[in-house]
């Protein structure tokens, strides 16, 4: 049976992902796909599984899940990223939820389980990732700031069961470019609200950061992948303080 919840996906040439994303979503009655001009077969394949498509240049993260969720017909939203799944248990428990009517609170946090380098990531602050996913658009929406998006509910809130599993990224390399450009959108942002550059934050700031994602958030426990991971987390926020202060330097001497 389907239930009374439109799934929005926000998407960009996620022709390999986009699949396993919609079948996990078949209980939902609505599909809502907001696409940013892909070059793949992402829209033809969200066409054919039934979705709505939108054609949005992308405005953001925040404003761009936002337009999704405003396009949905039905009061009752989960918000899905195009990498992950709704697992079986999750599913079992939203079904549950709407057994008996409408639910008890206006939204509802889901855990998150990350795939990468060849197994499921379960520390170094990667789980259980909650945020809330499914909730009353009336009571609900998207806030925060590029690319940290998250959503503000006017009301209680509760916790399912059951994890969105997610295949973060295709590969190191992936990992790599992804950390590059979320780095430049954090600096652009601390940038044009005004934040200077700080040599005590450019030299302590990601050894800290490799400190709490290795030792006090325990990624030693998931082997050499957790080792990896927390360097590459280190590597981000020097990249974003690194470019916050290259900013500033062009701003000082454009280029001749």
């Amino acid at each position: 049976m389907k239930l009374p919840i439109s799934a929005c996906i926000i998407t960009l040439n996620e022709e390999r992902n986009l699949p396993g994303c919609l079948a996990s979503l078949d209980f939902c009655s609505e599909i809502v796909v907001v696409d940013s001009l892909s070059q793949d077969q992402t829209t033809e394949i969200a066409g054919k599984a039934g979705a709505r498509v939108i054609d949005q240049a992308f405005l953001g993260h925040v404003k761009q899940k936002q337009l999704a969720v405003d396009q949905a017909s039905q009061d009752w939203v989960l918000c899905i990223d195009a990498d992950e799944r709704v697992s079986e248990e999750l599913r079992d428990n939203i079904q549950k939820l709407f057994a008996s009517g409408e639910p008890e609170r206006w939204g509802y946090e889901v855990s998150r389980l990350s795939f990468h380098l060849g197994r499921w990531i379960k520390h170094g602050g990667w789980y259980p990732d909650r945020g809330i996913r499914l909730f009353d658009k009336g009571h609900g929406h998207w806030t925060g700031y590029d690319p940290h998006d998250r959503v503000e509910i006017e009301g209680p809130i509760g916790r399912l069961k059951g994890d969105l599993t997610h295949y973060v990224f295709r590969d190191l390399p992936h990992n790599v470019e992804t950390n590059n450009k979320y780095s430049s959108i954090m600096a652009q942002d601390l940038y044009e609200a005004g934040k200077r550059p700080s040599l005590f934050k450019l030299l302590f700031k990601p050894p800290f950061k490799f400190f709490e994602c290795y030792v006090l958030k325990k990624g030693f426990l998931d082997g050499l992948p957790g080792f990896i991971i927390a360097v590459g987390a280190a590597y981000s926020i020097f990249l974003k303080f690194a470019k916050l202060w290259e900013y500033h330097l062009q701003n000082k001497s454009p280029r001749p």
